[in-house]
């Protein structure tokens, strides 16, 4: 396997992983991969139609596939081709940069990320680099280096995104029934909220390898922006549907937060990205977040989970990837009496937060 001077050195930490002294890990059981599918399609030009059911129907298809999926496309979302395709080249000349440069220079606010440094075994590993920026930092002249014309490009492209996710979380809150729509805007901010730059290389040695470990997702809610190179994957009925990519949607996906916000009405979905033996994939994920002080506590009432703040959140998630080397997010936070049987699957390794 002959390595670009740009890509990380994931065969070498894959192989550490592979050795007598390293941990055993167990696999999930009963999870079997579907043929490719096609996830809820929603034309959100039905938001802004003359016509009040129209605007219902596009609206309540946003919740039902919330609700039944956790996963939706959406086209129409307002987000020029022109942007979406300028955007790409920008990320893929940010990728072929040398290795050595990207992880010592201090680009997008020192935010280069690869592989998992904290895996102990080769089903906790990613095949996959990535730039986890903050939206305070996307506009900061001083984060990009000689990458001027990204800079432009990709403030253009975080406030695009910022405002089709608040339009979107505000519709999903009305339909919890509480009146409270302008609360997104009141807890989100450019402090918490950030876009990561994905790049999965291709990975000739084995089809075992994830680009991105299996996980969800604790934020509200994530829109992604990928190619047509295919991988990802949602799990569906104890099983992995593999999602088809549609060039002219976005994804948008449940976060463990609106999970706790809509006490469970909402689902926060097991998801996983995997690798491609001879073909590199790219992909750009929005995550809206809170203040880390906000608390998040269940608007549909008896809630099954205890009040908790976003920081708290963060907290546990890391404390149990330092300690285990999997996220378990959510079940950690169930009130007594609830049947987390229910609610706890095979954990997984946290990929974005």
């Amino acid at each position: 396997m002959v390595r670009s001077d740009s890509d990380p050195p994931l065969l070498d930490h894959y192989g550490t992983l592979l050795s007598p002294h390293s941990t055993p890990c167990d696999e999930p059981q009963g999870r079997v991969t579907m043929e490719e599918c096609q996830l809820p399609l929603i034309d959100l030009c039905g938001l802004s139609s003359d016509d009040k059911m129209v605007r219902r129907a596009c609206a309540a298809a946003i919740c039902k596939a919330s609700s039944e999926w956790g996963f939706f496309q959406v086209v129409n979302h307002g987000i020029s081709p022109r942007l979406v395709e300028k955007m790409r080249s920008e990320q893929v000349k940010l990728f072929q940069t040398p290795f050595e440069t990207k992880a010592k220079s201090g680009l997008l606010n020192n935010s280069y990320r690869w592989g998992s440094p904290r895996a102990t075994c080769t089903n906790q590993f990613s095949w996959s680099e990535a730039f986890h920026v903050l939206l305070t930092k996307v506009s900061d002249e001083a984060c990009y280096g000689e990458f001027t014309s990204l800079r432009e490009v990709m403030t253009c492209f975080a406030a695009a995104m910022s405002e089709l996710s608040r339009l979107l979380a505000r519709i999903l809150i009305e339909n919890l029934g509480h009146g409270k729509q302008a609360l997104i805007d009141n807890i989100c901010d450019e402090t918490t909220c950030f876009l990561r730059l994905n790049h999965y290389p291709a990975c000739p040695i084995s089809p075992e390898i994830t680009g991105l470990v299996p996980h969800t997702d604790s934020d509200f809610l994530t829109i992604l922006c990928q190619d047509q190179v295919g991988g990802l994957q949602l799990m569906k009925d104890s099983k992995w549907v593999t999602v088809k990519p549609n060039k002219d949607a976005l994804i948008v996906n449940i976060g463990d937060l609106f999970q706790a916000w809509s006490n469970d009405v909402y689902k926060s979905v097991e998801h996983r990205v995997v690798t491609n033996a001879t073909t590199e994939r790219y992909s750009i994920a929005y995550f809206l977040c809170p203040y880390y002080d906000s608390s998040i506590e269940s608007f549909v009432k008896p809630s099954i989970y205890r009040r908790f703040t976003f920081r708290e959140y963060r907290d546990q998630v890391q404390e149990d990837v330092r300690k285990t080397g999997y996220k378990v997010g959510l079940p950690r936070f169930l009130l007594k009496g609830s049947d987390d049987n229910t609610r706890l699957h095979a954990p997984s390794i946290t990929a974005s937060s």
